[in-house]
């Protein structure tokens, strides 16, 4: 008998997680709607808000309009319940969040990337920030879970950067997690900023949990987070969906992964600024960031040769998307990130057309193409997201999500 007690409360913990994750996408919903939409018991459904009511993470919120019967109780999160710190690390620039249960943002700030210092100095420079920001904005320190650190894959648990773009070399092996722990003193989740940027989509709201979607990401480089049934697919080492070394061209140039010819090394950032550069181009920035934010700039204003290199760029990226959809049979797929979010309207059509035009299943059903609303941030949006989930609504492996909500559900 005693070996029945860790599956009950495995299935306990699952029920919660799952009616948790129902609420927070629904915005508002009801304990019959729950019960309808889980499959679980009326009982068990009353046994889990009442614990969620008791922990301070559920409210009510009033009463639906009646339909016959006793009107039903609606529920909510208290977004002011809890709160995670997420922090994207790239050599540009580091951005930080604080976000509330619900996914939204009470403070964004962003200050110089860790360019070429020492990644310990880096460190205390975060867990200073952190410190000071928290005071300002009067958050609850108790009420802060953890902290999430996203930064351009791959990524380790336990070592932090294991293969690093050539301008974090200094990263390589460092052990990110641990070194954060010490100077913040909270937990440190770790994780790549695309697969972050796709869990913020999801936390955030407005993606219903049986969707399966792609958050194609570009900043530094490019790569993919990839949600199927409000699940993450990480692959064997957290690391799926680097889209951004898909080769494309088999006799192309040498990529910093190792590779030849791919989307990243003929597409990202980095490859419309050398190109605007050896096209003969005099660019203001002081490093890849600025100067594709003024190319984009340019291409907006309808100026010849930086519009070209865009719509280049463009059609590798829709390339990369196509080959998501493909893989995965994707209804959606949002644009997001630092480059997105200066060039996405510019990014924009060709994906859409490429997808429109040569997605497999097309004849099935269409992709979705968006651009985040917080594409500049959305990697530590997703950080702090990670967080969230994580304490808050874990998965198990192979836990599915009902296919949709009921009808009567508000969205929140």
């Amino acid at each position: 008998m005693s070996g029945s007690q860790p599956g009950l409360g495995a299935a306990h913990a699952s029920s919660r997680s799952a009616i948790l994750d129902l609420i927070r996408a629904a915005g508002t919903i009801s304990r019959v709607e729950l019960t309808r939409a889980t499959g679980l018991t009326a009982a068990t459904i009353s046994t889990v808000v009442r614990r969620l009511i008791d922990d301070g993470l559920v409210l009510e919120v009033g009463r639906a309009e009646s339909t016959g019967g006793k009107p039903r109780m609606l529920l909510q999160l208290d977004p002011s319940a809890r709160y995670a710190v997420g922090v994207h690390l790239d050599h540009a620039g580091i951005t930080y969040v604080i976000a509330n249960l619900g996914g939204a943002i009470v403070a964004r700030w962003r200050r110089p990337g860790a360019g070429s210092d020492d990644p310990a100095t880096v460190v205390a420079r975060i867990a200073a920030e952190i410190r000071t920001t928290i005071t300002r904005v009067g958050v609850d320190p108790a009420r802060i879970l953890g902290l999430g650190v996203v930064s351009p894959g791959p990524i380790s648990a336990s070592t932090g950067m294991t293969l690093t773009p050539p301008v974090m070399q200094r990263w390589a092996e460092f052990p990110l997690g641990a070194a954060l722990e010490d100077a913040v003193g909270l937990s440190v989740l770790l994780d790549n900023d695309a697969t972050a940027a796709a869990i913020g989509e999801y936390w955030s709201g407005g993606i219903a949990t049986g969707s399966a979607f792609a958050a194609l990401y570009m900043g530094t480089g490019i790569g993919a987070g990839i949600i199927v049934d409000g699940t993450v697919y990480r692959g064997s080492s957290s690391n799926a969906g680097e889209v951004g070394h898909i080769c494309v061209d088999l006799d192309g140039p040498v990529c910093w992964c190792g590779n030849i010819g791919c989307v990243e090394v003929l597409a990202g950032p980095a490859a419309v600024v050398a190109a605007a550069r050896d096209a003969g181009l005099e660019l203001p920035g002081r490093n890849v960031a600025e100067n594709f934010g003024a190319l984009a700039r340019a291409a907006s204003r309808g100026e010849e040769l930086p519009l070209q290199l865009l719509e280049r760029s463009s059609r590798y990226l829709g390339v990369a998307a196509q080959t998501l959809a493909n893989v995965l049979d994707l209804e959606l797929v949002i644009l997001t990130g630092p480059a997105f979010a200066l060039a996405g309207s510019l990014y924009l059509p060709e994906i859409e057309r490429r997808l429109g035009q040569s997605f497999f299943a097309r004849g099935s059903h269409p992709v979705r193409v968006t651009i985040s609303s917080n594409a500049p941030e959305a990697a530590a949006v997703g950080a702090a997201a990670l967080v969230l989930q994580s304490e808050l609504a874990p998965r198990q492996a192979g836990l599915r999500m009902p296919l949709e909500l009921p009808l009567e559900v508000t969205a929140g």
